[in-house]
């Protein structure tokens, strides 16, 4: 097996498995379902903040150590202050403590939401960094196979959650774990046998949150994926609104979307229920057990045996005792649905690219030649694995020359394209560029140079300055002026409001389609690849537009490599070469005159073309 094949075959093996998907993705879900385990990703972000966290964790143990005091200062008060004949000065002595310990609560809180919440907010940030950055490493076969509109879900709604997790329901837990554990101590301290009494009802409230949580689980992630497909639709509808109105399918979306939000309200009734049911036990166990203990002590109380400062404070303290049992359960579920987002999350972190740089790159021969080599090339898309997309391919391209690539749709023309970008490998066969297989080379560094000009002129939601200079950041304005004069675009772009400053709208909607796709060609331009890649770049303009963009080409084309597809065989009459594919082979190939007279497809394609033209 060759080297190319064998990359191959491992890009295709990583990239089957959609997000969520296959058996043993699911029973991966299953598992981080069940346990808290995927909220290790938090801890590893928080783990970089190390001061931070200590800051915060010494505001909770000082915020919950004042919160303990108060009970204590009230049994004082109503042993000592509330007594007949009192002192006064020792009365205002107690008051001015309790008071003190109000203002290190109140501190100790501000400093403790401070940090907590800053440590919320970096770690989301944080997240979301390393997401987008291996997202930008995965190749097309990952998005062919995943929602973009998922995934843009989960950069939001999941990070949502986790900065909820880290914000809130961490410190939630902390500072109740420490109110429990030292309120217990507390407890003892104040009426060692009421305080018995009162733990043993504690095996009334772990095992309702041990049979609840495995079924809260499950719920919490579902509930999750549920908010996921609400987003992915309404991002797509909003993308195709005009499609939507055009056809009159308004409604049809409002009840499509309706039947997700209903999805998404079913799935959280289920959830709801369950928490409901779950504190609702626990906090009659809670303060069932708190009142028949209380009632023992009342009894204590009548007899003398206990003090009553000290039931006063065992009742404020075993409150807040039962309180902080009562706010773990809510905290766990809110802990499960945390680690139901970090879960995906974790699918996205660890998706790995089926193309990657080999260990030891081979450096491409400088100055750049631009030939491109394709040499019994066989492709099959990872999600049509039983259709080959092109078949025993050869095609030598020599520097300079311009090559068209025409034939009926669906015969393979643009995975050629994705192919001599490296955005797939070949399961059989090679491809080089001047002289070096694609495998063996960095592809950062293949595609540096080649220029791209897509049917659609992909352009961004910036201003026309950044979507010409994003075939070199670095062009400066005279550079950029330029390759506009160049493309033909430098007229149009000089009657923006704003000239290159002006904002062009979500994917450059306030432009033509003329327009755009001048502007991807002075982009092309200001990449100065020596191979230039164009797919079908006119066909979607009207003839005013196309003479205007075709002139543009022609002078991109006159000093580079050029690979052209072409439906309008009249923009590639003029080529050096005309390769005709079908069914993912060349079955003719030759000049336009050459082909013409062949009576074969080319012919066929172009007496329907030129005849129909001379028609209209």
């Amino acid at each position: 097996m060759s080297g190319e094949e064998s990359v191959a075959d491992g890009q295709m093996a990583g990239s089957k498995r959609p997000l969520s998907g296959r058996k043993k993705s699911a029973a991966l879900d299953r598992k981080a379902a069940r346990t808290l385990g995927p909220l290790k990703m938090i801890w590893a972000e928080l783990a970089h903040y190390p001061a931070k966290v200590a800051l915060a964790l010494v505001a909770l143990v000082i915020t919950a150590a004042a919160t303990l005091a108060i009970p204590y200062g009230f049994k004082l008060i109503v042993d000592d202050g509330f007594a007949a004949g009192g002192d006064l000065d020792q009365i205002g002595t107690l008051f001015k403590g309790l008071l003190a310990v109000v203002v290190v609560l109140s501190v100790g809180t501000a400093l403790r939401f401070y940090f907590v919440s800053w440590l919320g907010e970096r770690v989301v940030a944080d997240v979301r960094l390393k997401v987008q950055a291996n997202l930008l490493r995965l190749g097309p076969a990952f998005y062919e196979e995943n929602s973009p509109k998922e995934i843009s879900s989960r950069m939001t709604a999941d990070t949502a959650q986790i900065e909820q997790v880290v914000g809130t329901t961490v410190s939630v837990a902390i500072r109740n774990v420490l109110m429990g554990m030292g309120g217990i101590a507390m407890l003892f301290w104040l009426a060692p046998r009421l305080t018995v009494g009162l733990l043993l009802a504690i095996p009334l409230i772990i095992v309702p949150i041990v049979l609840f949580s495995r079924r809260l689980r499950n719920i919490s992630r579902s509930s999750q994926d549920r908010v996921a497909d609400i987003g992915s639709m309404t991002s797509e509808t909003l993308g195709a609104m005009k499609i939507v109105q055009a056809f009159n399918q308004e409604s049809r979306e409002k009840s499509r979307f309706a039947g997700a939000v209903e999805a998404t309200f079913d799935t959280a009734k289920r959830r709801i229920l369950l928490r409901s049911v779950m504190t609702s036990i626990i906090i009659l166990f809670i303060f069932g057990s708190i009142t028949m203990i209380m009632w023992q002590g009342a009894i204590g109380v009548s007899t003398g045996a206990i003090s009553g400062g000290t039931i006063a404070a065992f009742v404020l303290v075993g409150g807040l005792v039962a309180g902080a049992f009562g706010a773990l359960t809510e905290v766990y579920g809110d802990l499960l649905r945390g680690a139901g987002a970090a879960s995906r999350l974790n699918e996205l972190l660890n998706a790995k690219p089926g193309i990657a740089p080999p260990p030891r790159p081979q450096a491409l021969p400088e100055p750049a030649r631009g030939s491109l080599s394709f040499r019994g090339v066989t492709f099959r898309y990872p999600t049509r694995l039983e259709t080959p997309a092109i078949q025993d391919f050869t095609l030598e391209v020599e520097p300079g020359e311009t090559v068209a690539i025409v034939g009926p749709s669906g015969g393979g023309k643009s995975t050629i394209f994705q192919l001599a970008e490296r955005f797939y490998d070949p399961q059989a066969g090679s491809i080089r560029i001047d002289g070096v297989p694609l495998t063996s080379a960095d592809p950062a560094d293949i595609r540096r140079r080649i220029a791209l000009v897509p049917q659609d002129g992909v352009l961004f939601s910036a201003n026309a300055r950044d979507n010409l200079r994003y075939g070199n950041w670095e062009a400066s304005d005279d550079q950029i002026w330029d390759a506009a004069r160049a493309a033909n675009a430098e007229h149009f772009l000089r009657d923006l409001p704003d000239g290159l400053d002006t904002y062009l709208g979500e994917s450059g909607t306030r432009l033509s389609g003329g327009q755009q796709q001048r502007i991807a060609i002075a982009r092309a331009l200001l990449r100065d690849a020596p191979i230039l890649l164009l797919d079908e770049a006119t066909s979607a303009l009207d003839a005013e537009s196309e003479q205007l963009v075709q002139q543009a080409l022609d002078r991109l084309m006159s000093t580079r490599t050029t690979l052209v597809i072409a439906h309008r065989l009249a923009t590639v009459r003029n080529a050096d070469r005309i390769i005709v594919l079908e069914d993912g082979r060349i079955v003719e190939q030759g000049s336009h005159a050459n082909l013409t007279d062949a009576g074969g497809l080319y012919s066929r394609l172009a007496a329907l073309q030129f005849t129909s033209s001379e028609t209209v």
